[in-house]
């Protein structure tokens, strides 16, 4: 399985519209091009004309960037059309994965890494060799979209996994602000501290007690490896996890998270449900290439810190969101022209910038970093000061994607609510686990 070591320094989840769009750009077509390495029309062959079906998750700015993205593909290759669909993080998949069951997946389709095995494995994806060029990304980048051999996914971006912080809010309640290299005491001490701070209706952060991610942070940093083995094996370590759920559960009956129908009513990024924008928490989990959506909430007022550690690191470099093209695909080398290009063309990464990291192309990323603006600045922060001894990252083993997604969820929402104790968690996680372990 693919990992990162803790010494990698490799250049480098949700919307503000929950709704399917479907445009296409371009006119008429005079002719069909085929491309170079870069993507670029290099011979007129024949007068077909393509839409090609694209899918992928994130915030405003990332739509906005793609489509402008898309368009600019168009204009150069004129007989190529696109269908867009696009939405937040939430319910993605399951969208995705029920398209792909009726064979009708679109032709291009962005990935979490944490999904790329499973989707490999079960031949949903198609081989991206020979028309995309990955001559200029890093091979340990490259890994985790493998599969015996074969490249069937690509990454666009690399992030730093962190917190970002309402610093305005911070301030005026009279709080001091983490600093990079903070630890989870810090975390803990600072949320006790703010409960006489805060006002009716206002908490310290999310109820993270039941957060796959942030507790893989916390075992991180307590030197106790990943949640799940690279080889497939349940890895939750009993007392830490209590250790955790239980800070949390004191957090809870002290009114210093939100109670469990606020809790699970956050939708990121959305300027009225997003706990952090909406000014009902102060703290949250971010990766470094989500800072410029949040500034476009509320510019200035917020900023990125790294993830508290303990005796190790607690946040982690990944690469983010893979690009694939689905098995079935009618139009098979168009799409993986496409890739390429998203992929490998200076242009289409300026249009891009850091919407989905810090590009993996290691050209792109050098002129990106050279003319780089003051707000991606801040999520190069983070990266950078997570690089030097952040934590391995691994796809994991191919299988689990639904122990993630939704029985852990299960217990995430039980211990929100008081449902479930702290040890009756631990022993729902484990037991769940038996159907997935090999």
């Amino acid at each position: 399985m693919f990992k990162w070591k803790r010494f990698l320094t490799v250049l480098a989840a949700t919307t503000l519209l929950g709704s399917l769009v479907a445009c296409g750009g371009g006119g008429e077509a005079k002719n069909n091009s085929s491309s170079d390495k870069a993507g670029n029309s290099t011979a007129a062959a024949g007068d077909q004309q393509v839409k090609l079906r694209i899918m992928w998750w994130g915030s405003q700015p990332r739509h906005e960037a793609t489509l402008a993205a898309l368009d600019l593909y168009t204009k150069n290759h004129p007989n190529i059309t696109f269908e867009p669909e696009y939405s937040g993080m939430d319910g993605y998949l399951d969208k995705l994965s029920t398209q792909a069951a009726a064979k009708n997946a679109p032709d291009v389709v962005q990935l979490d890494p944490g999904w790329t095995p499973d989707w490999a494995a079960r031949g949903q994806l198609v081989d991206l060799a020979p028309e995309v060029d990955v001559s200029k990304v890093d091979a340990k980048v490259l890994a985790g979209g493998q599969f015996d051999g074969k490249q069937y996914a690509v990454p666009l971006g690399s992030v730093a996994y962190g917190m970002i912080y309402d610093k305005a809010a911070m301030d005026k309640l009279g709080l001091s602000n983490p600093q990079n290299g903070w630890t989870w005491e810090d975390f803990f001490a600072l949320a006790k501290e703010s409960k006489s701070k805060l006002p009716s209706g206002q908490y310290f952060s999310q109820d993270l007690a039941g957060d796959y991610f942030a507790y893989s942070a916390y075992q991180y940093s307590k030197g106790k490896g990943q949640v799940i083995t690279d080889d497939g094996k349940f890895n939750v370590d009993q007392d830490v996890f209590l250790d955790w759920t239980r800070r949390f559960e004191e957090l809870r009956k002290d009114g210093i998270v939100p109670p469990a129908d606020v809790n699970s009513s956050d939708v990121q990024f959305d300027p009225q449900m997003d706990l952090m924008a909406s000014g009902k928490i102060l703290m949250r989990l971010s990766f470094s290439n989500n800072y410029g959506s949040w500034d476009s909430l509320h510019p200035g007022a917020y900023a990125l810190v790294t993830m508290p550690r303990s005796e190790e690191a607690g946040g982690w470099l990944k690469p983010s969101m893979y690009l694939a093209v689905t098995e079935g695909t009618k139009h098979e080398k168009e799409a993986k022209e496409f890739v390429n290009w998203f992929l490998n063309d200076p242009e289409a990464a300026k249009i891009l910038g850091t919407q989905r990291g810090l590009p993996v192309n290691k050209d792109n990323a050098k002129a990106l970093e050279e003319n780089m603006s003051d707000v991606d600045k801040v999520g190069m922060e983070l990266l950078r000061a997570t690089e030097p001894d952040g934590q391995t990252w691994s796809a994991g083993a191919g299988g689990w994607t639904n122990f993630i997604d939704k029985d852990w969820q299960l217990v995430r929402d039980q211990l929100s609510f008081n449902k479930i104790t702290p040890e009756q968690a631990f022993d729902q996680l484990k037991d769940a686990s038996k159907g997935y372990e090999k």
